[in-house]
Protein backbone atom coordinates (compact mmCIF):
# COMPACT_ATOMS: atom_id res chain seq x y z
CA UNK A 1 0.00 0.00 0.00
CA UNK A 2 2.61 2.36 0.96
CA UNK A 3 4.77 1.67 -2.66
CA UNK A 4 1.87 2.30 -4.53
CA UNK A 5 1.20 5.62 -2.42
CA UNK A 6 4.53 6.77 -3.28
CA UNK A 7 4.74 5.14 -6.88
CA UNK A 8 1.82 7.18 -7.47
CA UNK A 9 3.63 10.21 -5.97
CA UNK A 10 6.65 9.87 -8.39
CA UNK A 11 4.56 9.11 -11.56
CA UNK A 12 2.91 13.00 -10.64
CA UNK A 13 5.78 14.57 -9.79
CA UNK A 14 7.92 13.26 -12.81
CA UNK A 15 4.86 14.35 -15.23
CA UNK A 16 4.85 17.84 -13.74
CA UNK A 17 8.65 18.37 -13.61
CA UNK A 18 8.31 17.01 -17.69
CA UNK A 19 5.69 19.57 -18.13
CA UNK A 20 7.89 22.33 -16.81
CA UNK A 21 10.63 21.25 -18.18
CA UNK A 22 9.76 20.97 -21.78
CA UNK A 23 7.58 24.12 -21.55
CA UNK A 24 10.58 26.33 -19.89
CA UNK A 25 12.88 26.49 -23.18
CA UNK A 26 10.21 27.04 -25.45
CA UNK A 27 9.09 30.29 -23.40
CA UNK A 28 12.90 30.97 -23.47
CA UNK A 29 12.44 30.66 -27.23
CA UNK A 30 10.13 33.50 -27.75
CA UNK A 31 11.61 35.87 -24.64
CA UNK A 32 14.39 35.36 -27.22
CA UNK A 33 13.14 36.81 -30.20
CA UNK A 34 14.95 40.61 -30.36
CA UNK A 35 11.31 41.98 -32.48
CA UNK A 36 9.50 41.13 -29.10
CA UNK A 37 7.97 44.35 -27.02
CA UNK A 38 9.19 45.29 -23.62
CA UNK A 39 5.88 44.55 -21.88
CA UNK A 40 5.74 40.54 -23.70
CA UNK A 41 9.45 40.66 -22.17
CA UNK A 42 8.42 41.45 -18.74
CA UNK A 43 5.19 38.92 -18.88
CA UNK A 44 7.95 36.53 -19.67
CA UNK A 45 10.08 36.95 -17.04
CA UNK A 46 7.26 36.41 -14.20
CA UNK A 47 5.82 33.11 -16.33
CA UNK A 48 9.33 31.49 -16.67
CA UNK A 49 10.12 32.21 -12.68
CA UNK A 50 6.86 31.01 -11.56
CA UNK A 51 7.07 28.00 -13.34
CA UNK A 52 10.56 27.07 -12.17
CA UNK A 53 9.56 28.02 -8.93
CA UNK A 54 6.20 26.69 -8.07
CA UNK A 55 6.16 24.04 -10.70
CA UNK A 56 9.88 22.63 -11.65
CA UNK A 57 11.29 22.62 -8.29
CA UNK A 58 9.08 21.40 -6.31
CA UNK A 59 8.07 18.82 -8.81
CA UNK A 60 12.04 18.19 -9.11
CA UNK A 61 12.51 17.88 -5.63
CA UNK A 62 9.80 15.64 -5.31
CA UNK A 63 10.73 13.32 -7.86
CA UNK A 64 13.75 12.53 -6.11
CA UNK A 65 12.77 11.75 -2.95
CA UNK A 66 9.90 9.15 -4.36
CA UNK A 67 12.51 7.94 -6.47
CA UNK A 68 14.78 7.17 -3.36
CA UNK A 69 12.17 5.84 -1.34
CA UNK A 70 10.95 3.46 -4.06
CA UNK A 71 14.30 1.80 -3.88
CA UNK A 72 14.22 1.18 -0.55
CA UNK A 73 10.86 -1.10 -1.60
CA UNK A 74 12.50 -2.49 -4.67
CA UNK A 75 16.29 -2.84 -4.56
CA UNK A 76 18.90 -1.57 -6.89
CA UNK A 77 18.87 -3.23 -10.31
CA UNK A 78 21.51 -2.39 -13.22
CA UNK A 79 18.65 -0.54 -15.35
CA UNK A 80 17.76 1.38 -12.20
CA UNK A 81 21.26 2.47 -12.10
CA UNK A 82 21.37 3.53 -15.77
CA UNK A 83 18.24 5.11 -15.06
CA UNK A 84 19.59 7.04 -12.28
CA UNK A 85 22.26 8.57 -14.45
CA UNK A 86 19.64 9.65 -17.13
CA UNK A 87 17.95 11.72 -14.32
CA UNK A 88 20.85 13.19 -13.14
CA UNK A 89 21.14 14.20 -16.83
CA UNK A 90 17.71 15.57 -16.16
CA UNK A 91 18.84 17.56 -13.45
CA UNK A 92 21.51 19.43 -14.91
CA UNK A 93 19.44 20.15 -17.90
CA UNK A 94 17.18 21.61 -14.70
CA UNK A 95 19.63 23.44 -13.38
CA UNK A 96 20.80 24.93 -16.76
CA UNK A 97 17.27 26.15 -17.12
CA UNK A 98 17.79 28.08 -14.03
CA UNK A 99 20.92 29.82 -15.65
CA UNK A 100 19.03 30.31 -18.59
CA UNK A 101 16.08 31.84 -16.49
CA UNK A 102 18.62 34.51 -14.41
CA UNK A 103 20.36 35.56 -17.75
CA UNK A 104 16.67 37.40 -18.91
CA UNK A 105 15.77 38.10 -14.95
CA UNK A 106 19.21 39.96 -15.21
CA UNK A 107 18.33 40.85 -18.88
CA UNK A 108 21.39 39.99 -20.01
CA UNK A 109 20.79 36.34 -22.45
CA UNK A 110 23.40 35.95 -25.06
CA UNK A 111 21.44 33.62 -26.65
CA UNK A 112 19.68 33.27 -29.68
CA UNK A 113 15.89 31.86 -30.28
CA UNK A 114 17.88 28.78 -32.05
CA UNK A 115 19.83 28.01 -29.40
CA UNK A 116 16.52 27.46 -27.33
CA UNK A 117 14.85 25.32 -29.79
CA UNK A 118 17.71 23.07 -30.08
CA UNK A 119 17.96 23.15 -26.42
CA UNK A 120 14.33 22.20 -26.09
CA UNK A 121 14.72 18.62 -27.49
CA UNK A 122 17.47 17.52 -25.43
CA UNK A 123 14.87 16.60 -22.29
CA UNK A 124 12.87 15.19 -25.06
CA UNK A 125 15.44 12.84 -26.11
CA UNK A 126 16.48 12.01 -21.98
CA UNK A 127 13.09 10.99 -21.05
CA UNK A 128 13.12 9.13 -24.13
CA UNK A 129 15.99 6.84 -22.51
CA UNK A 130 14.29 7.32 -19.46
CA UNK A 131 10.75 5.57 -20.10
CA UNK A 132 12.66 2.78 -22.17
CA UNK A 133 14.28 1.53 -19.43
CA UNK A 134 11.16 1.67 -17.18
CA UNK A 135 9.39 -0.05 -19.24
CA UNK A 136 11.56 -2.79 -20.60
CA UNK A 137 14.16 -3.35 -17.83
CA UNK A 138 16.87 -4.28 -19.71
CA UNK A 139 20.43 -4.09 -18.75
Amino acid sequence: MIFNIIKTLHIFSVISWMAGILYLPRIFVYHADPNISKETYSTFKVMEKRLYQFIMLPSATLTWLTGIAMIHFIGLEIWLLVKIFFVLLMSIYHFYCLKWLNNFVNNNNPHSAKFFRLRNEVPAVILICILVLVVFKFF
